[in-house]
């Protein structure tokens, strides 16, 4: 580690000071303590309540503290100021944990102002900007920002460089199962096998799904056509809970005429409105060919 560096005869003052709280002052009162970088006792820096990121990788934080032992710290952390002799991390959580682990008991820091909004919005932000954050973490991340902040889809979208779609759908995962959510936070499950399951309403088919995905190892593709055939499904079946199966004289011809004419097993469906619709079924690419040839298509 580099020697400590000394602090300003101003700057120490302040900061053992207990009526330097500068959580929520501007910096034309305090223009000493802003925008320092100071070495803090590591006892004297709180975790940051707001740290979206649950869960750190023990292999990665160790190497992480290998490094610090070797080199020290290259980017110091940020935090704000609480009061006498207390801080508390805005960002920097890993860096500030492997410190820990490397046995340091100080660590250099850059002080800021931020009251509650603005350092929950800082901590969301810079967790989301990072790659390794698991998608339901960003979710949460994002669900926090709109609800803490009062912050819109579209202007959340502006705050993270997020196209408003790519926002709504990390937001639509946290409606998942909570099964499905634990295996995309396991990496289990991908975010393209999520985002296919998050378009079926039903939560039972959902996890019937799920259980497909990790036993036969389905692709995105095949999730999404199995998807597609389910709402299909639903379709028909919600269609045919108001279809009148009794079809009039005049529609059993025209039934059967399709039949004979297009040389497949037509099926009219009507319900109780006068309402229906026309299903030509075909067994294959040759007799969908020739169905379109006969209806002049």
């Amino acid at each position: 580690m580099s020697k400590k560096p000394a602090l300003g005869r101003g700057l120490g003052a302040l900061l053992q000071s207990a009526d330097t709280d500068i959580t929520s002052k501007s910096t034309d009162e305090i223009p000493s303590i802003v925008g320092t970088v100071s070495t803090l006792p590591i006892k004297s820096i709180e975790a940051n309540p707001f740290q979206p990121r649950t869960q750190f990788e023990k292999e990665a934080l160790m190497e992480l503290s290998d490094s610090i032992k070797e080199l020290g710290i290259i980017q110091p952390v940020t935090v704000r100021k609480l009061g006498y002799g207390k801080y508390q991390l805005i960002s920097g959580e890993r860096r500030f944990r492997a410190s820990q682990i490397a046995g340091l008991t100080e660590i250099p820091a850059f002080i800021r102002i931020a009251n509650d909004q603005e350092m929950l919005e800082m901590a969301l932000v810079e967790n989301i900007q990072r790659q390794d954050l698991d998608a339901i973490e960003v979710a949460f991340s994002y669900q926090k920002l709109i609800e803490e902040c009062n912050l819109t889809q579209e202007k959340l979208s502006e705050r993270v460089g997020k196209k408003r779609s790519t926002v709504a759908n990390y937001l639509r995962l946290l409606k998942l199962p909570a099964e499905i959510q634990l295996a995309i936070r396991t990496k289990d499950l991908s975010m393209g096998h999520a985002r296919a399951l998050i378009n079926m309403d039903d939560e039972k088919k959902q996890l019937n799904i799920y259980k497909k995905i990790v036993a036969d190892g389905l692709s995105v593709r095949q999730v999404e056509d199995l998807v597609k055939g389910k709402k299909e499904e639903e379709k028909i079946a919600q269609f045919k809970k108001g279809t009148n199966n009794t079809l009039t004289f005049s529609q059993q011809k025209i039934q059967e005429d399709l039949t004979s004419f297009l040389k497949s097993d037509v099926q009219l469906q009507s319900n109780s409105k006068g309402k229906g619709k026309i299903v030509i079924p075909f067994a294959s690419e040759e007799q969908l060919e020739k169905i379109v040839e006969l209806l002049g298509l």
